[in-house]
């Protein structure tokens, strides 16, 4: 990898990462639509649960002033409800038995965490 300007600067590190993202960058050419959807479905999941740490800091009264004045529990509600359905589309989207999952997720926690405590 070339490096232009000190890329501990902004600009440095703009002009070295311009400069190298053929090398750097990964082919997404070869992906088909259901990976691309994997994908999609991906960064959903990701903004959601953004969104519910949010809710969380508003909770916690550990947001800004203007986001405390807008704080409504419906809204905690929908975020917990919108990081399910986000997770559930995705385990679709990838074939995941989510109530096989769960059971032995939860057959896990009480049988073994448990016992490392």
């Amino acid at each position: 990898m070339k490096q232009y300007k000190d890329p501990t600067t902004i600009k440095g590190l703009q002009e070295t990462l311009a400069h190298n993202e053929q090398d750097l960058r990964i082919e997404f050419r070869s992906l088909t639509k259901k990976e691309k959807d994997i994908l999609m479905k991906t960064v959903k999941l990701q903004e959601e649960v953004g969104e519910l740490a949010n809710e969380i800091l508003a909770v916690l009264a550990l947001q800004r002033k203007s986001k405390l004045a807008n704080f409504k529990m419906a809204n905690l509600y929908a975020e917990f409800s919108d990081v399910i359905i986000a997770s559930t589309s995705l385990a679709n989207a990838l074939g995941v038995d989510l109530d096989r999952a769960i059971r032995k997720k939860m057959e896990t926690l009480l049988n073994e965490y448990t016992k490392d405590r």
